[in-house]
């Protein structure tokens, strides 16, 4: 399983935009191509068949133009993964999440389902709001079933709603509440669960119409009570979703948890004590908080940092070169060599509307990489983005990355600070250039081809100072040149 997922409310960020971000991995041993494009109407299907599971579906004949990034060899499918359609309303899709045997016997995962393969291109074209993603995508899930547990995100310019799939065709849904941050790796998230608003306002909470009667009649409320009575679930407003729910395996110690102990812990430095034996929480606590209101508000570069995390400043960096060398590796770090890419969508609030989606993109490991920022209403992405291919090659911003990635990992020390001057430069120099346009009103896919012209440049440069370290390191060196 791979991905970690970081959702920011409105209140929570650093300009009152809604942020919603999330490294798509692949499986361990394999390393997936991707392309950032938009998808024009009349390249949306109308007809749809999944490639994995052969899945069926008549699609409505209204799409919304819509970005997306999904693979760039069609062999697995589409696999969209994150974009933002031409209503402003965001997905991301998805996070692979984990249940119990309880769960899936009651309602087993359909082989012939929707899954991460389908999701994006069957829901992002057609909803207008972040509310109506949860329930298209739910209406999805009861007719056809899936064959994996997802946890997907919706996000609008005011709403993020964050969505758990439970077995094959239930589900439950949570706002992320504004001034809060919520983060996710790969399972179950979602604490509690306000069934009392679920089944009646929907204010904050959502879930499958016969979801009270599915964890009645499977025996899935395991809290205790004096009487032995089941409880009335119609006024249950703290349900524990986890326990009914969720996964209590040994490698979610090692594999999950960690992951959302590094982000909180970086977000909330001083909240909580999180290292020693009194912490309040450890990166194998099975009770670490869904969402918190954090110390300060959260910036893009923040965002970045966390998807990026290898542990820096705990015992546990695979890079650290100091302390009980037996801890290093010992928790899986959510800057891994295997991501495919990192997308943040944000929906900015203070520009008019046709400038108010970005789509941040990172490409390769998250650890040698920079996020890079691009007007999401457009027509077309520039090409150094959009042509990847199956050949490596420098004209790609992936395999750019790639190649950065594999070339500076073995020599950290050396090349870690040739990687920290291009973010900042990439990091400042585009920002600038989207506040100009954001200014000027200038035509945004100009300013977008100017990006990743300024990009490509500065990724060759990077490119080639890794590249001398790496040289310079190599086995067979010798000191005195030749006679």
């Amino acid at each position: 399983m791979s991905c970690t997922t970081i959702l920011v409310g409105k209140y929570a960020s650093y300009d009152g935009s809604t942020m919603m971000a999330r490294n798509e991995d692949s499986g361990h041993g394999q390393f997936t191509t991707k392309k950032f494009i938009v998808v024009n109407p009349e390249d949306q299907p109308r007809h749809y068949q999944s490639v994995i599971s052969k899945v069926e579906i008549e699609l409505p004949d209204n799409p919304m133009r819509y970005t997306a990034v999904p693979n760039a060899l069609p062999d697995e499918g589409i696999w969209g993964e994150c974009g933002v359609n031409a209503a402003n309303v965001a997905m991301t899709e998805t996070e692979t999440i984990t249940s119990n045997p309880r769960v899936l016997a009651a309602d087993p995962l359909v082989r012939t389902g929707i899954g991460e393969e389908d999701f994006l291109t069957i829901v992002l074209p057609y909803i207008q709001s972040a509310r109506e993603g949860v329930k298209r995508l739910g209406a999805l899930l009861q007719e056809y079933g899936t064959y994996e547990m997802n946890g997907v995100g919706f996000q609008d310019r005011d709403e993020i709603w964050w969505m758990e799939t439970i077995g094959g065709h239930h589900w439950i849904a949570r706002r992320v509440p504004d001034e809060c941050y919520a983060v996710i790796p790969n399972q179950l998230g979602i604490d509690t669960l306000n069934l009392r608003d679920a089944f009646s306002l929907e204010e904050e909470f959502m879930c499958s119409s016969d979801l009270q009667q599915f964890i009645r009649e499977n025996h899935l409320d395991l809290r205790m009570n004096e009487d032995g009575e089941e409880a009335d679930l119609s006024y249950e407003t703290d349900f524990d979703v986890r326990a009914a729910f969720g996964s209590h395996a040994d490698s979610d110690h090692s594999y999950n948890t960690p992951r959302a102990w590094i982000m909180e812990r970086s977000l909330n430095p001083k909240s909580y004590v999180w290292d020693g034996p009194d912490a309040d929480f450890s990166p194998e606590s099975d009770d670490l908080p869904w969402c918190l209101v954090p110390e300060r508000k959260v910036t893009v570069e923040d965002v970045k940092y966390v998807l990026s995390s290898h542990f820096q400043g705990t015992p546990y960096d695979p890079y650290g070169k100091y302390g009980d060398p037996t801890l290093r590796g010992k928790y899986r770090p959510i800057g891994v060599n295997r991501t495919n890419f990192a997308g943040l969508t944000q929906l900015r609030r203070d520009v008019p509307e046709e400038y108010a989606a970005l789509q941040w993109i990172a490409m390769g490991s998250n650890v040698h990489n920079s996020f890079v920022p691009f007007f999401a209403n457009v027509t077309k992405t520039p090409a150094y983005f959009a042509n990847t291919e199956k050949a490596v090659t420098t004209d790609s911003f992936y395999w750019g990355n790639r190649l950065i990635a594999a070339l500076s990992d073995p020599h950290f020390s050396k090349c870690q600070s040739h990687i920290e001057r291009y973010q900042n430069v990439v990091m400042s120099k585009t920002q600038a250039m989207i506040k100009a346009c954001d200014r000027s009103k200038e035509d945004r896919e100009k300013t977008n081809q100017e990006i990743a012209d300024f990009v490509k440049e500065e990724t060759g440069k990077l490119l080639s100072a890794v590249l001398y370290e790496a040289s310079m390191e190599m086995k067979n060196g010798y000191s005195r040149s030749d006679a």
